[in-house]
């Protein structure tokens, strides 16, 4: 695959912030990431049922206020804002475990649109051992997907096991988790605790063996 993995991870700007979230300490990841289209257009790729499969996961459920969704191996939740085409917000549920996503756009011109995801997750022994990398890295290949689906939309979506095998996918990941492990120093974590949460999160994602376990 020709891919220029130092373009696209310079193209994801990470940050975290710690808050309370329902009364309980909270962490929320925050990803941002501009895209050579309208607004209209980016709203349509990630809300159109049709079109979401193109670059992320198939999805099934009532795509509409109030309903719920469940992508296809991965988490459901419920839409619990949506104001078109800039808000949309939905519970994240996963494992017996919830949490909380928020997507806003805004315009940067005709034919530029800026992405805003922000989740949210409470402070948990999951957080605690894998960090920001744990989603931030799954949303930052999600957002390479929506770019490479933007780029090239009749293209076929490159299968993501195969993806992360490849030495080009590889390094995508290991970029990913080490800006996401810098990203958390500079949200306040002990450097030694976070990049040790980044290299447990690298192996994690690479279906390798994270080190002490």
């Amino acid at each position: 695959m020709d891919l220029d993995v130092t373009l696209h991870l310079g193209a994801v700007q990470r940050s975290i912030k710690s808050l309370e979230r329902d009364g309980q300490p909270a962490r929320a990841v925050a990803l941002e990431r501009t895209y050579p289209t309208s607004v209209d257009d980016l709203w349509d790729a990630i809300t159109n049922g049709e079109r979401i499969p193109r670059w992320f996961l198939p999805v099934s459920g009532d795509l509409r206020l109030g309903g719920r969704y469940q992508f296809k191996g991965n988490a459901g939740g419920e839409i619990t804002d949506c104001d078109p085409p800039s808000y949309l917000a939905v519970t994240w549920q996963f494992g017996g475990a919830i949490s909380w996503v928020e997507v806003r756009l805004a315009a940067e011109g005709k034919q530029r649109a800026r992405l805003t995801l922000i989740h949210t997750a409470p402070v948990s022994d999951h957080w605690n051992t894998y960090g920001p990398g744990a989603v931030g890295v799954g949303w930052e290949l999600g957002l390479l997907g929506l770019a490479m689906y933007l780029d090239r939309p009749d293209a076929e979506k490159p299968d993501e096991a195969a993806f992360a095998a490849s030495p080009v996918g590889r390094q995508f990941i290991v970029g990913s988790s080490e800006d996401w492990g810098r990203a958390s120093i500079s949200g306040g974590t002990e450097a030694s605790a976070a990049l040790a949460a980044a290299g447990r999160t690298t192996a994690f994602y690479l279906g390798e063996t994270a080190p002490g376990g």
